[in-house]
């Protein structure tokens, strides 16, 4: 990505144009730009989840921005909901792929594997503790960068 000011605004584009004019006159090919005052914009790494980029400025020989804190919307009791929903919705994803073993042992009186039920079981201990983990939590941004593990039954 390059980047040019003019008249004291940042103009971003993502390669240096193909064709260029000024007050001086019509160029179609400037190279790199950097004669006409072309620069490279450096994107500084930050978590889009939870920060956002602002103010485009010079910095040296490069453009770059500022990487400044997203306002999280919802409250901290919100956001642990939300989470613990989806977590709860993956266990119930997970624990629905071997339901018709319980039915049938309801239904028939065929037993349940063991190992089934010990699985079943462990995904549910699973997610109380993951549960618990996201209730400890104390801050919206800390909530909202906590991911929820893969599972299996």
């Amino acid at each position: 990505m390059k980047a040019i000011e003019i008249n004291g605004e940042i103009k971003t584009f993502s390669s240096v144009p193909k064709k260029w004019s000024d007050e001086n006159g019509v160029y179609l090919n400037i190279g790199d730009g950097s004669a006409f005052g072309f620069k490279d914009v450096v994107v500084p790494d930050y978590d889009p989840r939870v920060q956002e980029l602002a103010n485009l400025h010079l910095e040296g020989n490069v453009y770059t921005y500022d990487v400044i804190d997203k306002p999280i919307q919802g409250t901290l009791a919100e956001l642990k909901a939300n989470k613990i929903a989806n977590l709860k919705h993956s266990i119930g994803s997970q624990l629905a792929k071997t339901d018709w073993y319980i039915i049938r042992e309801a239904d028939s009186g065929e037993a349940t594997p063991q190992s089934i039920k010990d699985g079943r079981a462990a995904l549910r201990n699973q997610s109380n503790d993951i549960e618990a983990q996201i209730n400890a939590l104390t801050t919206k941004k800390s909530v909202v960068l906590f991911e929820l593990p893969s599972f299996n039954i």
